[in-house]
């Protein structure tokens, strides 16, 4: 806006703010790890000379382990007793007749002293419910993604993106006092909705307020790594507060220190010329300009300018537009099988932490620190290397160590959470860059729709993930073979995509690159210009 040397004082300071208000998205994005953690459990001692006989013993993981969701009818098991019998030689354990627990279990605090399923007996016939509140968290997220843009370009960012955050805090907040299952997954829908609205409205009010220099940082490395530090910090929270009442209301506080940021951020300039709300922009952009030393124009709005592109209108685009020809289509069923298997694996690999040998904090700890590095990477290889095969590249990776894992043996576990870890890294760094090839492959009419159309299968993918956790209880390594031949298979589809590194953005429909398989093909004369700065946008969400 204004003329003469730029010093991005204020946007600098807004950028560090708006980031710092990512971090409670770290913290509730995970929270679940920790509040709906499983510990080991078994049945309660019957107090019987048959006890050590009166559960059955299950094949798992290649050892017999006692049941811990049914034993021996302990009427037969106490007259048997009673008569002297011996379990074995005298009555053959496998006729007997079974039966649930009817006297609740014992849960062991080495891990947990108390989680959602502790308080409410998540376990056995009620362990459905425990992938269900994950995924009806994120069910609230995926409603959140609908309604947080309309809402913002209604009623103002600011006043939403305080809003959002109102209602994450708040809404955790009353999680405390949840006297059922039902009530708490309730409530965690409604955190779910405020947590990605708090996240999307941030990055739209930083990409608008803040300078062209410090816009590329908050948009590729800020809003990720801010949401990497709260989710590093849960781990170190949830280690010192392990009642999981106590660390709801420790994760609370984060939210509420954000208050004081109302004062400090302001609302978007280009938001209020789009309502004409022209005097309010201008003493935003005169104290920004102030802050940063740089001399005000006499006149900032020209009224006949502005009218002239009030008064300009958009073709209308709709959402079958993005499946109008077979190769746009194309593109577009790949782009939501991308989004959603790469989501997939991305949460998934997330909510496993605790079923990982050793330290469940330390393990949700590394998982979080691991993602700071995958963002850097995504950033770097987005700068410089073509978009499909450093994609494809991070994806087959990613999933190819996830495959090997079942060839470790069981005595190797630190080798085991390494590939993990590396595996994590590859997924995130794949998720990292969606945003950017998305964005490149569609032109401007409908961009903003295929990037929120490819989101919503994210969420899609947020949602299922939780089920691939679930498949642990069958097997310790069924998730990762399941995860890694998706992501791999993922990787190889990405393959198909067209190029748009260093390639003029399209316009229009038509200018749509094809699908060119493993060869790049020839190009046409327009694709094959070169833009000399390609904008890099990452973000995890």
């Amino acid at each position: 806006v204004f003329p003469g040397r730029e010093r991005d004082t204020s946007r600098a300071s807004s950028s560090y703010l708006l980031s710092a208000s990512i971090i409670p998205n770290g913290f509730n994005g995970m929270s679940v790890v920790f509040l709906a953690g499983t510990p080991e459990h078994h049945l309660p001692d019957p107090g019987s000379a048959w006890r050590n006989h009166s559960i059955p013993l299950l094949q798992r993981d290649g050892r017999e382990v006692p049941d811990s969701c049914h034993r021996y009818r302990l009427a037969a098991v106490a007259n048997f007793s009673a008569l002297g019998l011996e379990p074995g030689r005298d009555v053959d354990l496998g006729q007997l007749e079974q039966e649930s627990c009817l006297d609740g279990w014992e849960y062991s605090e080495d891990v947990f002293l108390s989680t959602i399923v502790t308080e409410w007996n998540l376990v056995c016939e009620d362990d459905w419910k425990t992938p269900l509140t994950t995924s009806l968290f994120f069910v609230g997220v995926l409603c959140g993604s609908f309604v947080s843009g309309q809402l913002s370009d209604r009623f103002g960012r600011k006043n939403i993106l305080f809003a959002t955050m109102a209602v994450q805090t708040g809404f955790s907040f009353l999680q405390i006092f949840s006297v059922n299952w039902e009530m708490f997954t309730v409530l965690f829908v409604i955190v779910g909705m405020g947590q990605i609205s708090n996240y999307v409205v941030a990055f739209i009010l930083g990409t608008e307020i803040l300078g062209k220099s410090v816009r590329i940082i908050f948009s590729t490395l800020g809003v990720c790594t801010f949401f990497a530090l709260g989710y590093m910090l849960l781990p170190l929270f949830a280690y010192f507060i392990r009642d999981w009442r106590m660390l709801l209301l420790a994760l609370t506080v984060p939210g509420v220190l954000c208050v004081p940021l109302w004062w400090f951020i302001p609302e978007s300039p280009r938001w209020l010329i789009s309502q004409k709300r022209f005097k309010e922009a201008e003493d935003i952009i005169q104290k920004a300009a102030k802050m940063n030393s740089v001399p005000v124009p006499a006149v900032i709005f020209n009224p006949v300018e502005l009218q002239e592109l009030n008064s300009l209108k958009q073709p209308r685009v709709f959402i079958l537009d993005l499946f109008r020809t077979w190769n746009i289509a194309q593109i577009t069923i790949m782009s939501l099988l991308l989004w959603m298997l790469t989501s997939v694996g991305y949460f998934a690999l997330s909510l496993n932490v605790p079923n990982l040998h050793g330290d469940t904090y330390l393990n949700c700890f590394l998982s979080a620190l691991i993602e700071v590095p995958a963002y850097i990477t995504a950033w770097l290889l987005l700068r410089n290397l073509p978009r499909r095969y450093i994609i494809a590249g991070v994806l087959c990776f990613g999933g190819g160590v996830l495959l090997l894992i079942q060839l470790v043996p069981s005595d190797y576990s630190f080798l085991s959470i390494g590939l993990v870890m590396l595996g994590k890294f590859g997924v995130t760094s794949a998720f990292a860059m969606l945003y950017v090839f998305t964005a490149e492959l569609y032109p401007t009419l409908v961009r903003n729709m295929a990037v929120g159309i490819a989101s919503m299968a994210s969420r899609v993918g947020s949602i299922i993930a939780p089920y691939f956790v679930y498949l642990g209880a069958y097997n310790k390594l069924l998730p990762y073979i399941v995860m890694g031949s998706l992501t791999v298979f993922i990787g190889i589809v990405t393959l198909f995509f067209p190029e748009s590194f260093g390639v003029t953005l399209p316009e229009t429909l038509d200018q749509m690159q094809k699908v060119k398989g493993f060869r790049s093909g020839n190009k046409s004369k327009d694709s094959t210009k070169r833009e000399e700065n390609p904008k890099v946008l990452v973000t995890v969400f």
